[in-house]
């Protein structure tokens, strides 16, 4: 499994915001999408919902075979470390 680490400069971002600036997919248009046909899960359990709240120390997996975690940086709006 691919795992990357996604920093953010806020105390939250969207579900459907992580995965576009994780280039997981290439607009926000494309989440609902996305996320109905994949199996997303943050934290363990399935989401659906592009609007999740995510939080630094969230773990966001995709179809098992991406994991993505979300971690405060201040200052850095890079999608991977």
């Amino acid at each position: 499994m691919a795992e990357r680490t996604v920093y953010i400069s806020t105390d939250i971002i969207t579900l459907g915001q992580l995965l576009k600036l994780a280039n997981v997919i290439a607009t926000g248009g494309q989440a609902k999408a996305f996320l109905a046909a994949h199996d997303v899960r943050v934290n363990g359990e399935r989401e659906t919902r592009r609007g999740r709240k995510l939080h630094p120390g969230d773990v966001v997996t995709v179809d098992d075979r991406i994991q993505l975690r979300v971690d405060r940086r201040d200052g850095d709006r890079t999608g991977d470390a």
